[in-house]
């Protein structure tokens, strides 16, 4: 706007500023080719002073561009999932642009564009002569000017701090810096214009200026770029605008807040308040510009009469397709996006700060190519759409899927039950936390994982040398004397139980993997440390959601998975025991390009081999495939032919999981409240128990997975590791009943207590026990008590008479005595006895004796 009240001494200022702009005015056409000025006198020197100050080459820098993740589509093409901007802009090449649009904008802005080195000097003299008068504060620049023009607000936009609260007016003050500058800021300005865009012409082709201009104009509000524009304006690409849009788009350049046509109540307003340029208007101001420009084509023949005619005769008619950023665009895919989008913001890759993160995701023209796979996607992102509500009861039921290349870590899919929804609601069916994920990318607090937690106890235990067939008491016990860093705690397994009731059994540890038996792995911890238990999963890149460490605190109860742990990183330890013991960094980004064409680096990540040893990994496959095979995962197999480990796990009441892996892809499913501990069994939404909607959500990602990737038989377990364990017995008799049993129950057996058996021992004592001498650990070991009858035929009744014998006989406690007749002579003695003498048998007994 012209600038008012200006004080004589600003007059004459801007009068010597204008002297010293005509005496450089030839030297600057010079410039183009020795930029080096020698000058005499004040004004002069003045102005050369400012000239000097100037880069001697014009670096533009890249222009602020949308960034855009990309997915797979099934047939291995890149599909859009989100853009991120803060400029919606969509760079294009000079043969994307229309030729009409060329035409129109060079016949309105500059048509000597092609034949002049980057300045006019005459336009720019006159607009500063207005400028001095006070009468305008613009000046009639050349497309190469205007694009220096541009390039310069774009720097200083990028300067603009994001988080200011005054964000929004130093961008304004960018724009009005750069156009409105009057006085001796006009005249500064328009030398560094002059400056810069013979140097632009030296150093670009004249169509590389006009694209670049096209590609870094402001169309109005956030639209840059005549791509965007096209769009956004006519929903189509600048490569099919016709005359009277590409008219349309050539004069909303010109003044792109006053003309653009998506306000219908206006622009703009006059003296007297009323609003400018509206829909009832037929857009008038933007109409009349559009006038001028069809008539300079018109004047330059670009185009033809009925061209004009009939362009000119149009009303303006937006047809505007919203732009849409951020992941909410990504439908079913928003929470991988958003789990992407997390990782640019956090990784110290992208940038050194989170401004420098922020500005670039933002700005920087990212093409993020990542690793979601749409083949897996689809139907994973389908079942969970059929079988979870977004929102059952209000009360935070969620569930969320993840899958994992083995052998990567290439995160191939998301899904999730809820709508993806960034703004604070109270409808629970939309969130912005990504279930899957951790507090880091997602901001997610995990979930207690329940006994898929249990992987980790079973590598200890093999780890240790010891064997899936060893067999152990698994029954519940209120006395268990667990390791916790090398001190025994105790751990009262009957308050926990095990799921849906009973008080456990002796069996081996595959029957305890396969059932998910807690009592059993109890018993198994009991040979082990929790601690170390613990170390496995942090060697296998578990950590707490919250970032924290799994081993910074250790209890007993860990065994079962109390932990707040996200479900991709047990995808990844699952992952990383179908890989043969090959751990790998979780990764979603394949590749990142920017502006320029060039890979960037990527966030760290890595593989690591034996993170496990490969007779470990195949041994606890070949226990966790019974899970699949019959035993509690057996509903999540979709039985195609693929091989497959996995485990269950529950949480109290509140909380399940189910994890599967085939040699090629490991999936995860977790369904449960997000926060709150309501009870979720026995509740059903439409077919589907909520604490047993886990099993046909894994298996449907799995299909797709097995369809996909396919997976091949896993190497067979180490014999050493899958040997019968056979322990010694103690012995027990002697002892009492009650003795027997607590002694072998503390060696891990069975106790059975048999039938009473004949012995003068008391009738509580242990008199036989079956096995002895060795048998396989935590079998069931037979104990005989006494029943007090036992006694013995006495040894030295050969030789007696009748009646010392018949005496003897009844002190040992026999009731039943036959005398033979050969007894009756006094002198006969004793010559035998049945049973015979020194025989142990009953008191009830009948003993003959027989004389000589």
């Amino acid at each position: 706007m012209p600038q008012k009240n200006r004080t004589v001494r600003g007059v004459l200022g801007g009068l010597v500023g204008l002297v010293g702009l005509s005496a450089v005015a030839g030297l600057l056409v010079a410039a183009s080719v020795t930029p080096v000025l020698t000058m005499t006198g004040l004004a002069g020197a003045q102005a050369l002073t400012l000239f000097d100050q100037l880069p001697e080459n014009l670096n533009p820098g890249t222009p602020m561009e949308q960034s855009t993740i990309y997915a797979t589509d099934p047939d291995g093409k890149p599909v859009e999932l989100a853009s991120f901007y803060e400029q919606n802009r969509i760079p294009v090449t000079y043969e994307q642009v229309a030729p009409v649009l060329y035409d129109a904008i060079l016949s309105s802005e500059d048509k000597s564009f092609y034949s002049h080195g980057g300045v006019n000097l005459g336009a720019t003299v006159k607009a500063l002569v207005d400028n001095v008068r006070g009468t305008s504060s613009r000046g009639a620049s050349t497309i190469s000017q205007q694009y220096v023009k541009n390039v310069l607000i774009q720097e200083c936009e990028q300067d603009v701090n994001r988080a200011s609260e005054t964000y929004t007016d130093d961008l304004r003050k960018c724009f009005e810096d750069a156009t409105n500058a009057s006085g001796n800021e006009g005249i500064e300005r328009k030398l560094q214009e002059m400056r810069y865009a013979i140097q632009v012409e030296k150093d670009f082709s004249k169509n590389d200026i006009l694209l670049g201009y096209l590609n870094i104009a402001n169309f109005g509000g956030t639209v840059y770029g005549i791509e965007a524009a096209s769009k956004y304006y006519f929903s189509t690409s600048a490569a099919k605008l016709t005359v009277a849009q590409a008219a349309t788009l050539a004069g909303i350049v010109q003044n792109p807040n006053t003309y653009r046509i998506d306000m219908p109540q206006g622009t703009t307003t006059n003296e007297a308040g009323e609003a400018l340029n509206t829909a009832d208007s037929g857009y008038s101001l933007t109409k009349d510009r559009r006038h001028y420009v069809l008539g300079r084509m018109l004047a330059d023949g670009k185009i033809t009469q009925a061209q004009y005619d009939e362009a000119d005769a149009s009303e303006i008619t937006p047809t505007l397709k919203q732009p849409t950023q951020g992941c909410a665009a990504a439908g079913v895919n928003a929470y991988f996006c958003q789990y992407v989008r997390s990782i640019v913001l956090d990784d110290e890759a992208f940038g050194k700060t989170p401004q420098d993160r922020a500005d670039l995701l933002r700005r920087g023209g990212l093409k993020i190519y990542t690793s979601l796979d749409y083949n897996i996607q689809n139907p994973a992102a389908q079942a969970m759409r059929d079988i979870v509500p977004a929102n059952y009861d209000n009360d935070y039921f969620g569930a969320a899927g993840v899958s994992i290349e083995v052998g990567t870590g290439r995160i191939l899919s998301i899904t999730q039950n809820t709508q993806f929804d960034e703004t604070t609601t109270d409808d629970l069916g939309k969130t912005s936390l990504v279930f899957a994920g951790d507090q880091k990318h997602g901001n997610s607090g995990g979930f207690q994982v329940g006994s898929v937690y249990k992987l980790f106890t079973l590598i200890d235990w093999l780890e240790k040398g010891h064997s899936v067939n060893e067999v152990l008491n698994g029954r519940v016990q209120t006395n268990l004397k667990i390791p916790v860093c090398e001190s025994p705690q105790t751990a009262n397994t009957k308050e926990i139980g095990n799921f849906g009731g009973g008080g456990g059994y002796t069996a081996s540890v595959m029957d305890f993997t396969r059932q998910s038996l807690n009592s059993g792995y109890f018993a198994m911890a009991s040979k082990l440390d929790i601690c170390e238990i613990n170390q496995v999963a942090d060697r296998m890149g578990v950590t707490l959601a919250s970032g924290k460490k799994v081993t910074d605190e250790n209890v007993p109860y860990d065994v079962l998975g109390p932990k707040n742990i996200s479900p991709i990183a047990m995808a990844n330890a699952y992952a990383t025991v179908a890989s043969g013991g090959k751990y790998c960094t979780p990764r979603a980004i394949d590749r990142v390009v920017g502006p320029d064409g060039e890979e960037r680096e990527l966030p760290a990540a890595s593989c690591t081999d034996g993170v496990i040893s490969p007779e470990v990994a195949a041994t606890a496959a070949y226990a966790l495939k019974g899970v699949m095979d019959g035993g509690t995962g057996r509903d999540a197999n979709p039985y195609d032919g693929t091989p497959l480990i996995g485990k269950t796990g529950t949480h109290d009441r509140w909380s399940t999981m189910m994890i599967e892996s085939s040699t090629e892809v490991a999936t995860a499913v977790w369904a449960g409240r997000w926060k709150g501990q309501s009870d979720i069994y026995q509740k059903w939404a439409g077919n589907y128990q909520l604490n047993g909607m886990r099993y046909p959500l894994a298996k449907a990602a799995q299909a797709a997975a097995n369809a996909t990737y396919g997976g091949k038989d896993f190497p067979r377990p180490d014999d050493k590791l899958t040997r019968r364990v056979m322990t010694e017995v103690p012995n027990v008799v002697g002892m009492t009943v009650e003795e027997a049993e607590s002694t072998l129950k503390s060696r891990g057996f069975g106790v059975s207590v048999g039938a009473a058996v004949d012995s003068d021992k008391p009738t509580n004592v242990v008199v036989a026990q079956d096995p002895q001498g060795q048998t396989a650990g935590g079998s069931t070991i037979t104990i005989s008590p006494s029943n007090g009858q036992g006694t013995t035929v006495p040894a030295g009744l050969v030789g007696m008479s009748r009646s010392d014998a018949s005496a003897a006989l009844t002190a040992a406690g026999f009731t039943s005595i036959a005398i033979d007749n050969s007894c009756n002579p006094p002198t006969a003695v004793v010559s035998a006895t049945d049973p015979a003498p020194g025989t142990a048998t009953s008191k009830s007994t009948a003993v003959t004796v027989t004389c000589k």
